[in-house]
């Protein structure tokens, strides 16, 4: 996973111990983009990935390697996962808004990445080819914030966690927020194939654990009140410390940056659909990968694998 609040409900579930009351020894390891993850998954250097889901990872799984189980974050309006940023430099010469951004220099962490593709939903809500952007993949999140920072790029697209002080220090403009553009289901919890059929009970330990740790995330910053805004809960100081102590921000820092994670882990299944053919369409995942095929969501009481 990455150190982000979108990875708050495996934080929660190790720090509260519903993984080890499954008897699972979970061991958290970090990267610093998403499509790594997938490959350290093939490999079997990791058993589980909870991350967003890229061209890189359909591309694997589409090869038998990998299967999708559950559910991470999703783009929703009003919470804020990631946000489109300006440098200095290209706001004061003219990107002042998300139809602005044809013509300039854009980062993301990889070609194929989650930040890739939610500028190509944006293009096509806005009716720009997205050719007109230039991509510039930089392979890593801090790399991509030091970048509008120094002026290298126009504008990149960055988790809220680092984007939100990024402005408030002065070093960037907020542009807009994915979520509010265009929503969609940004990440997924993933299985190396292989240990659905040889540790199946093991693979649904982790999987009630973790929903544990959703539950209690949603519960403390998610539930709307009756103004139809996320409120905190009474739990909501100490799952912030736990994100805080997990991936070393301040606690006001990821309050700020708080992404919608489905309780239940529940995936929106049309959307992976949605995902494959807009890579495929692109030249980024292969025309044989069939969408329905990654999916094993019976461990979360959704279809099994067809």
């Amino acid at each position: 996973m990455l150190k982000l609040a979108s990875s708050g409900p495996v934080f929660i579930a190790a720090a509260r111990g519903y993984f080890a009351a499954e008897g699972i020894d979970a061991e958290l390891r970090f990267f610093d983009a998403a499509q790594p993850i997938a490959v350290a998954a093939v490999a079997g250097g990791v058993d589980i990935g909870v991350t967003g889901l890229t061209a890189g990872f359909y591309n694997l799984a589409g090869k038998g390697a990998l299967r999708i189980i559950g559910a991470q974050s999703r783009e929703e309006p009003g919470y804020h996962l990631v946000a489109y940023v300006a440098s200095n430099r290209a706001f004061a010469g003219g990107l002042a808004v998300l139809a602005d951004l044809p013509g300039h220099s854009v980062a993301v962490t990889q070609v194929g990445s989650t930040f890739h593709y939610s500028l190509g939903l944006l293009a096509a809500k806005l009716g720009f080819p997205l050719a007109r952007v230039r991509l510039v993949p930089l392979q890593s999140l801090g790399n991509m914030v030091a970048a509008v920072k120094g002026g290298q790029v126009d504008a990149a697209l960055i988790p809220a966690t680092l984007a939100v002080p990024l402005a408030a220090r002065g070093d960037g403009h907020l542009l807009g927020w994915v979520g509010d553009e265009t929503p969609w289901q940004v990440g997924a919890i993933f299985a190396r194939a292989p240990l659905l059929h040889e540790r199946r009970a093991a693979v649904a330990g982790f999987l009630r654990a973790y929903r544990r740790g959703a539950r209690d995330f949603y519960a403390a910053f998610l539930a709307k009140g009756a103004d139809g805004r996320p409120q905190d809960g009474k739990d909501a100081a100490a799952c912030l410390a736990i994100i805080a102590g997990a991936t070393g921000q301040a606690p006001d820092q990821i309050r700020n940056g708080i992404p919608y994670v489905d309780p239940d882990a529940a995936l929106a299944a049309s959307d992976i659909r949605r995902q494959v053919a807009w890579y495929q369409s692109q030249g980024l995942v292969d025309r044989s990968v069939d969408p329905d095929s990654l999916l094993d969501l019976s461990l979360i009481g959704g279809p099994a694998p067809r």
